[in-house]
């Protein structure tokens, strides 16, 4: 009983990957101030960019994710397009980077960052 205890402890802890694509509208000042506040409010809340427009976070467990998708929803702009994919650390740790390569930033935030319990 005290094996299938640790083994259900650990996989509540599982790192997991929310990665948020958006397009909004820049074509007014108005929607400029919109973006720009939306971009601010990613990188307040712990967002990474991985590219223009795309940005993700890690959590610890698919339960804190599910959560934060839940305050995201009240957050988001009315416009635009927003969408959300929520991955494992082990499969976004298998992103194929065909040009460039990983940030400084995405080597220093990283699971192996983190204290698995």
């Amino acid at each position: 009983m005290f094996i299938y205890f640790l083994n259900q402890f650990y996989m509540i802890y599982e790192f997991m990957r929310l990665v948020l694509f958006f397009d909004l509208p820049m074509k007014t000042k108005k929607e400029v101030k919109i973006y720009t506040h939306f971009r601010k409010y990613l990188i307040k809340n712990g967002y990474m960019m991985m590219q223009f427009s795309v940005y993700c976070k890690i959590f610890p467990n698919r339960e804190a994710a599910v959560k934060h998708v839940n305050i995201l929803k009240k957050n988001v702009p009315k416009e635009g397009q927003i969408r959300l994919l929520l991955v494992t650390e082990k499969q976004y740790s298998k992103i194929e980077i065909i040009v460039g390569g990983v940030s400084n930033q995405e080597k220093t935030v990283n699971a192996d960052s983190f204290i698995k319990l």
